[in-house]
Formats: C-alpha cells, structure tokens, sequence
C-alpha cells in the first residue's frame, strides 16, 4: 500500500495532492482547490509571485497593443540581468526562469532554482519584505526541481492551442549570448570565492615544518602497522592451513593402520582357534609346540655336520 502510494503521488491518480501545484509550483483554483497544497520547507527552487510586469499585456481600449517587440524584448533581458545579478549573491544559481503565462495563478512568476537548498533558504530570508519597481515582492520555497515536466511542450514548439491560458509554464527564452556571459561570470565570482575560503582556512591553520614531518612519520608508521598486521594475518592463515593438512594426514595414516591391527587380529584369532584360511585350504594349522620346534632344529645341526666331516674325510 506505502509503495502504490509513493508511486502515485503527485500524479492524476492521486487524489489527495494537487498533481498541478506538485509540478508547477501553482494551481489556478489556489486556495479553494479540494486537493492539498504541500508547501516543502526546503527546496531548492525559490518562487516570486507576479513580479515581472510583462509589457505583452498591455492593450488600449480598443484592444491595439501599447508596446513594441523590440522594446518588449529589450524591458525583459534587462530585467532578468538585474534580477540573476541580485540573486546569484546569495548563492550559485543553476536556472533562472520567468513565465509569461496570462493567467492569474502563473502570472509574471519567476522560479529561480539554486544549486544548494541552504541558497534557496538565504534567498528567502533576504528578499522576504522587500519591493522592486514599487512593489512588494511575494516569495516562497517551490516543489519544483524538474522544469522539464513543468514547462509546456506545445509552446516550446510553437502550436500550443490553449495560448496564455495554459496551465503549463510558458517559459520566456533569452539571448543565448548574454546567458552564457551571466553564467560565466557567475562561475568566476564563485571560483574567486571558494580559492579565499581555502586560502582563509590555510592562514587561520599554519602549519609548521616539524608538525608536518611528525604527521608524515605518523602516517608511514601506520602504513608500516597495517602491512606487518597483513603479514601476520597471511602466515597465520598458511600456517592453519598447514596444520590442518598435517592433521588430515594423520588422521588417514591412522585410520589405515588401525583397519591393519584389525586384519592382523583377526588373522591372529583365527589362526588360534583353528578356523579356515582365506586362500581356500581346508587343512587345519596345527600349532607347534616349543620342544618340537627344538628338536627339529638340533636334527638339522647333526646332518649337516656329518656331511662336513665325510666331505673331510674323503679329500
């Protein structure tokens, strides 16, 4: 249930949160809208509502437009330049985005998203009861982080049939050469900015030559430690496995001698008790007695001596 729940949230199929406020940042019911408005409490993209007065919508009476393309054009680099070079102070911006939606709920919104949210909250906190052009600025943190699903892909074409009126970000494009100069010079300042930090964090922690050289020794004393524990790990690991093999040998050499004394003793027994051998003789073994083995032997000494004496004798 928890995993059909996450997988559907902040899409039409889920009916508690707002799909349009998850992915824009806006809903045009607002507050009367029968589905929640989670606003986060940190993100890295911050809002400011209805800022930019955009010239496009200025019209007579009669309905002629009251501004020219040039000028229009002109009004919004400069105001998006004022608007980046005022921001970027608070942290490094990674987009910088301006509506030029008609409706109420997207109207002039400007979505400025930063790299880190501890930027975002900054920005927050620093532009929150301020004014531009004589008005009161409107801000809040943004649950938008992808202005790829946010923006309208008919628009961006150039056939969007819903105009204006569209409940998707028409996002108003600027020169291509004068954001790449805004973004370098964004990259510079904080290129500056980080080598300080490194250079302050070096002069407040001077290091000696002898502190030095005993942090080096410190650390090849270690290194050395650790290669002498992985010495000894890898002969106590060669010297079990040895012994386990001598172990193993063992214990086969005695198993084979103790299945020997047990042939040997059966041998023996049977041999005691008359039985039958193995190789099929049927004789039974008469044991001999000690005297009998004896004599045999003093009858063999007599011959052979007699043969001697005659062999003596006759030569």
């Amino acid at each position: 249930m928890a995993d059909h729940l996450a997988y559907i949230y902040g899409t039409e199929q889920d009916k508690v949160n707002c799909p349009f406020y998850f992915k824009i940042g806006a809903c045009r019911h607002g507050e009367r809208c029968s589905r929640l408005h989670n606003k986060p409490t940190e993100s890295q993209t911050l809002l400011l509502k209805n800022m930019y007065q955009n010239p496009y919508n200025q019209y007579g009476p009669n309905g002629q437009a009251l501004f020219d393309l040039k000028e229009a054009q002109q009004h919004f680099e400069d105001f998006y330049e004022d608007l980046f070079v005022e921001l970027c102070k608070f942290g490094e911006i990674e987009e910088l985005n301006v509506c030029s939606n008609l409706g109420e709920h997207l109207l002039g919104n400007v979505y400025i998203k930063y790299y880190k949210e501890e930027s975002a909250k900054k920005a927050l906190e620093q532009v929150m009861g301020r004014f531009y052009a004589g008005r009161p600025l409107i801000a809040e943190l943004s649950p938008v982080t992808d202005f790829r699903e946010a923006r309208c892909r008919q628009y961006d074409q150039g056939d969007c049939a819903r105009g204006g009126f569209c409940n998707f970000m028409h996002l108003r494009e600027v020169d291509r050469k004068k954001l790449r100069d805004l973004f370098n010079a964004q990259r510079k300042l904080y290129k500056k900015k980080r080598e300080s930090e490194r250079e302050d964090r070096g002069k407040k922690r001077p290091r000696s030559r002898s502190r030095e050289r005993e942090q080096s020794r410190s650390r090849e004393l270690e290194r050395s430690r650790s290669r002498e524990r992985k010495r000894r790990r890898h002969r106590s690991r060669r010297e079990r496995s040895r012994s386990k093999d001598r172990d193993e040998k063992k214990e086969k050499k005695g198993k084979k001698d103790r299945k020997e004394d047990r042939r040997d003793k059966k041998d023996r027994k049977g041999s005691k008790d008359g039985d039958v051998p193995k190789d099929g003789n049927t004789k039974k073994i008469k044991e001999e007695t000690p005297e009998q083995s004896r004599s045999d032997k003093d009858v063999g000494s007599r011959e052979d001596r007699q043969e001697q004496y005659d062999h003596v004798m006759e030569s």
